[in-house]
């Protein structure tokens, strides 16, 4: 199957029975309070957790399968990562934060690449900016172009956009609503903003204490919770 299969099992540290799919080109937003297993569920994907049962596929190949010893290391998996907080290198200028993340790419084509992918981001000019010299979410769209210059087959975004005030927010939202047509890889987003998710994700998974509590499009969601605990959350 092509796009992205997860089911992660483990009763501690922190409790998980998760599982769902995502398809290429698909937004699906893992909503949830603060310790429902959200960004356990994205390491676990990413590499940096290993869950003590499930399997993790993308397009097929298993980058994690416990049962029959498959554990691939984070550098071999195709991930691209946004996080919260940014994450650039403070030394680097916007270029070379994008070419950091290009060791797979031949030298002589890095630069061209990470110039588009800036472009591409609506980052045309502030190539050689450094972070403390780029607003937040300038920041954001450079942390965005540099998770693209892996070529992930899986891009995951990590509370985004919740360093940024309401104004940018809502541009940023414009910008990724504008960008993942162009996206041919399964997208997830991790928030505990339902307006966040409910503006773009294609479908909603809602979390509590690490369980999947229901899954479907923002509107299902919403207008039918499937039990009183959704509603509550």
């Amino acid at each position: 199957m092509s796009g992205l299969e997860v089911s992660l099992r483990q009763a501690s540290p922190i409790p998980l029975q998760v599982e769902f799919a995502c398809a290429p080109g698909e937004v699906l937003a893992l909503v949830g309070p603060s310790g429902s297993g959200k960004t356990t569920v994205l390491r676990s994907i990413a590499g940096t957790h290993s869950p003590a049962q499930g399997q993790v596929r993308v397009n097929g190949e298993a980058w994690l399968d416990t049962a029959a010893g498959v554990r691939l290391a984070p550098h071999r998996r195709a991930v691209g990562m946004v996080f919260q907080g940014y994450a650039l290198f403070p030394h680097m200028d916007a270029l070379g934060n994008v070419m950091a993340a290009m060791g797979h790419v031949d030298p002589s084509e890095r630069e061209g690449r990470a110039h588009a992918l800036l472009a591409q981001v609506h980052l045309d000019g502030l190539e050689r900016r450094r972070p403390a010299q780029l607003s937040g979410g300038q920041q954001q769209r450079v942390a965005v172009a540099r998770a693209l210059a892996r070529e992930p087959r899986v891009l995951l975004l990590d509370e985004p956009f919740s360093a940024v005030d309401r104004a940018t927010r809502q541009r940023l939202y414009r910008e990724i609503a504008e960008l993942r047509q162009s996206l041919a890889m399964p997208v997830l987003l991790v928030t505990h903003d339902l307006d966040e998710a409910q503006m773009l994700a294609d479908r909603l998974v809602v979390l509590h204490r690490g369980q999947t509590l229901q899954a479907g499009t923002p509107e299902a969601v919403i207008n039918r919770p499937a039990s009183p605990e959704v509603a509550r959350l």
